[in-house]
């Protein structure tokens, strides 16, 4: 008898090499844990456009960063809208799923955001620092940024384009909180600014979470994992790094069981929802 079991398309690149994470294990352990309910393929991202037609659904996780694969990566988007495919995450985030434009429209709104800007007409919009954080619109993982001394900004974005500019933030610790849809789900912290991915439970706090919900909200995403991504300023205030809403990595080998569990129960009552659609 065929299967009457959803199915699904599970996007990830388990080769790609992601420095102090291993995306392969998460993904491998993830797709262990889908399978028991329901039926489902892994595909590299270079791939999801030609096999989308026979499933149900398509997940999107660890599938690296896009400028890898773009043209492959707007393929898979162009034919998932014309055949009304349902993706997880659900493709209109306005987030580093479209790069980085959201940072600058969020210092515009006045969100807490660091600072940024994108060209050189506007330092004097930043605050005073003795280092900046030069990176590229379209860029991920840390690719292409670069610690710039303030004396060498302007010459550092003299002739670039698509790049963006930041203050160097003199952060106590970064955090990161986690949501399925638009459910939290859990917060990890790096409790050392200089191990970025070596990550510990965090607890929390109501203030916590209404910084992280005001960028769910704001980003309007009905179905998919997101990651809002946040460093402790010096004043003791949140501010946004980034918002994931493409593939945002989980760290789930940071959580204890019963913390895994819940998450994959979490993210299989999401994709139910999504099938039922």
């Amino acid at each position: 008898m065929p299967s009457t079991r959803p199915r699904i398309l599970y996007v990830t690149d388990l080769a790609y090499q992601a420095r102090g994470r291993r995306y392969c294990d998460e993904d491998i352990h993830l797709a262990s844990r889908l399978r028991e309910e329901f039926d489902l393929a892994l595909c590299h991202p270079r791939d999801a456009a030609a096999l989308l037609d026979a499933f149900d659904a398509v997940v999107v996780r660890n599938s690296g960063p896009v400028q890898g694969y773009e043209d492959a990566y707007e393929a898979f988007r162009e034919r998932a809208a014309e055949r009304g495919t349902r993706v997880y995450n659900q493709l209109t985030g306005r987030a580093d799923m479209v790069g980085k434009q959201y940072l600058l429209d969020l210092t515009a709104a006045g969100f807490p955001v660091i600072p940024t800007v994108d060209r050189a007409a506007d330092l004097h919009r930043l605050p005073a620092a003795d280092e900046y954080v030069v990176k590229p619109r379209r860029g991920a993982d840390s690719a292409g940024l670069m610690i710039v001394p303030a004396a060498r900004v302007t010459e550092a974005l003299a002739g670039a384009a698509d790049l963006l500019v930041q203050p160097r933030v003199d952060f106590a610790y970064e955090v990161s909180f986690y949501f399925v849809d638009h459910d939290y789900q859990y917060a990890l912290h790096a409790s050392h600014p200089d191990r970025r991915w070596q990550l510990e439970p965090y607890d929390a706090t109501a203030a916590d979470l209404d910084f992280a919900r005001r960028f769910i909200e704001w980003n309007g995403v009905d179905h998919g994992i997101q990651r809002v991504d946040a460093c402790r300023a010096p004043g003791g205030e949140l501010l946004l790094v980034e918002l994931e809403d493409l593939n945002p990595y989980l760290s789930l080998d940071a959580l204890d069981e019963p913390a895994r569990d819940a998450f994959v129960t979490a993210l299989r009552a999401a994709l139910r929802r999504l099938l039922a659609r």
